[in-house]
């Protein structure tokens, strides 16, 4: 075993998934509950046992709780962030219920990386913000494809309604100072994060990489729930509305 081998093996991969879950509870509080109501509405319409497609998938945080509440399901976690995926990989290392691709969703030919042809469920949380109305309405059109008929799509993510601006204003004033509140406590945010990432010996080489990718930080578009809603109904999904919400953030679901 080389000494890169052994410093592998040592990593708590464990601990790095924890830790990414809870600097993204620094921005989303209400995190857990949005993944709950995710999870009720596969089992009201595909099952317990289904095969899921994690979408943008990160350190696995939807696979792991598909794990937890249905044992019986399979998942193919797809991103192309690698510092991430190193996490995922290490965090589900032997379980075969689940895959891993590497795959850039603006490449119009990334479904063809996947071992299947179509999912019961595409699941996917704060991850798609990054992507702007064109790109994104063209992944939606992937999506439909992959999704089989009577399966579902569901994207929770920031959808900012810009006809609210004082509603809007408020809600992030509030949101902002709980968060300096729990900064100042000690919460770690993204880019503490990613230095700590970028100190460790063995996720050094992939975050480095996850940077000449994406550079420091870049959103999107962030349209409105009704915007979503049009455009999957559009690319050939039969209903779509959002299923939960909170201040900012909805839980979209699209049904084939």
């Amino acid at each position: 075993m080389t000494d890169a081998d052994t410093t592998t093996a040592a990593t708590d991969w464990q601990a790095w998934q924890e830790s990414w879950d809870r600097q993204q509870e620094w921005y989303m509080p209400d995190r857990e509950e949005r993944f709950r109501i995710m999870l009720d509405m596969v089992e009201a319409l595909v099952g317990t046992a289904p095969r899921v497609l994690d979408l943008a998938c990160g350190t696995g945080s939807i696979t792991a709780r598909l794990f937890d509440r249905f044992p019986d399901a399979t998942t193919t976690g797809v991103d192309l962030d690698p510092a991430l995926l190193a996490i995922a990989e290490g965090t589900f290392a032997g379980d075969d219920r689940v895959s891993f691709v590497t795959a850039d969703l603006k490449d119009p030919e990334w479904p063809a990386k996947l071992p299947y042809d179509s999912y019961d469920a595409v699941l996917t949380a704060t991850a798609l913000h990054w992507l702007h109305r064109e790109p994104l309405a063209d992944l939606y059109g992937h999506i439909a494809g992959l999704v089989r008929d009577g399966g579902v799509f569901m994207n929770a993510d920031h959808m900012i309604d810009d006809t609210t601006p004082r509603i809007n204003a408020a809600e992030r004033a509030l949101r902002h100072a709980h968060m300096d509140r729990a900064r100042a406590d000690g919460a770690v945010d993204w880019a503490d994060w990613w230095q700590l990432a970028a100190q460790d010996p063995v996720l050094a080489g992939p975050t480095a990489r996850r940077f000449e990718i994406y550079g420091e930080h870049a959103d999107g578009d962030m349209p409105a729930p009704a915007w979503h809603a049009r455009v999957l109904r559009e690319k050939g999904f039969g209903e779509a509305r959002p299923v939960w919400c909170s201040p900012s953030d909805t839980l979209l679901l699209a049904l084939k």
